[in-house]
């Protein structure tokens, strides 16, 4: 019997034959902490007492409360810092270097075909978007990879999903997600890998990310897509070191099929409170109090290209608030160098530097009892972006653009003029 994606690649870093339900200890590539998750594994590092650590696997990167917003989390922040310095850690990425956690991954080369990489996030899946095996840990497992640069791993179940067509303008990876996590439920793939098949070729890698990002929302171990040109093509610059690209075996085994369409996909958002509540947008009569582009699942530079090109020559509505807020520095510059900052500027939108902060109701756009607002992020749990009585709906970048110039979640084809 052949193999998936998850299992080559389990096997080859564990040196077994590594089948889905076995456990296995393999050799992670690297293992990723931020400003939340790594004071834990420094101390954690510390009692194991070992003297070993593998520096070269370790990258530590402050998102989450950056530039800190208090005490507490500059105390963080500064743990982080230090623990960096007195290592000589050679992959710290400092704040006005740096970015999202999970966008660095990629853009600073980390993330690549066939590796095996963990973080202490729950987002960390994303790097299967460019066929990676990614997937979050703890930060006492993290503790422990830095000192062995090995972890152990159940080998999950697989299920595939087969893509045919090509989206409709403004229908992007997001919705797609989307309508997987409605479909099988934010349960329905507990510790199991997604494995993307058929016309991936119609996926641009952006949006692979974002689906791979929301693997975890159904309770998946990972999101995996097979490398291909656009795959070589979107890291041929950054990518650090030599790869292998995986693909599953044509009579490797499945736990379960999903098909879709994507010619028939329509822009899709997820009701409060879990990210499984989705319906078409055609159907939402919801006004909103804020809109907020970016985080780890659509922050990148194609998004803020999207968001720009709805929002330009129009003006956000007077009682929303457009939180715009690129998933790096690199992003930001981008945005700069394309005049993407001026178009948003112009229309009313606040631009903040690269940050975490309003996705996980941090420090910035907290919202206050009963405020909705529409985002691009990844969760909708209560109280995710502020009191307990506010609501977060998710939606792709092109429908949070439109939605903040409407006031209303709405998709850009019903904005007036269009």
């Amino acid at each position: 019997m052949g193999k998936t994606i998850a299992e080559k690649i389990l096997s080859e870093k564990s040196g077994k034959d590594a089948r889905a339900g076995q456990v296995v200890m393999a050799d992670v590539d690297y293992v990723m902490v931020n400003d939340v998750t790594g004071p834990i594994a420094f101390r954690e590092y510390a009692k194991l007492n070992t003297g070993t650590m593998y520096k070269d696997r370790m990258v530590l990167i402050p998102d989450h409360y950056v530039p800190a917003k208090d005490v507490a989390s500059a105390e963080q922040a500064k743990e982080m810092r230090e623990f960096a310095h007195e290592h000589k850690l050679p992959n710290y990425f400092e704040i006005g270097k740096s970015g999202v956690c999970h966008q660095l991954m990629v853009e600073e080369g980390f993330a690549a075909p066939g590796r095996l990489i963990v973080g202490a996030d729950s987002h960390t899946c994303t790097y299967g978007g460019i066929n990676a095996f990614s997937t979050g840990i703890g930060s006492t497992e993290a503790a422990a990879a830095f000192a062995t640069g090995k972890l152990w791993f159940k080998v999950p179940e697989t299920i595939k999903v087969v893509v045919r067509g090509k989206f409709r303008k403004y229908v992007g990876g997001k919705d797609l997600i989307l309508r997987i996590i409605t479909d099988i439920g934010v349960d329905g793939a507990n510790y199991k890998a997604f494995e993307f098949h058929g016309d991936v070729q119609n996926i641009p890698v952006a949006d692979r990310l974002a689906i791979s990002n929301m693997a975890i929302e159904a309770g998946g171990k990972a999101g995996i897509f097979p490398c291909d040109d656009l795959t070589r093509e979107y890291i041929k610059d950054t990518v650090r070191g030599e790869y292998t690209p995986v693909d599953a075996d044509p009579d490797a085994e499945y736990c379960q099929v999903l098909e879709y369409d994507l010619s028939e996909l329509e822009p899709f958002v997820s009701y409060p409170h879990l990210p499984s509540n989705g319906r078409a947008v055609k159907d939402a009569d919801v006004t909103i109090d804020q809109a907020y582009l970016g985080s780890c699942t659509n922050g990148r530079i194609e998004d803020m290209r999207i968001g720009a090109e709805i929002v330009k020559g129009r003006k956000v509505h007077p009682n929303v608030r457009f939180l715009v807020v690129p998933a790096s520095q690199k992003v930001y510059r981008q945005m700069i160098e394309e005049g993407l900052m001026q178009i948003f500027l112009d229309a009313g939108a606040f631009i903040s530097g690269p940050t975490c902060g309003a996705c996980l109701g941090g420090y910035m756009g907290i919202l206050a009892a009963g405020e909705r607002a529409v985002a691009s992020t990844n969760r909708n749990f209560i109280g995710r972006m502020g009191d307990k009585a506010s609501e977060v709906y998710l939606a792709g970048p092109a429908v949070v653009a439109a939605s903040a110039i409407a006031g209303r979640i709405v998709t850009p084809d019903q904005l007036e003029g269009n």
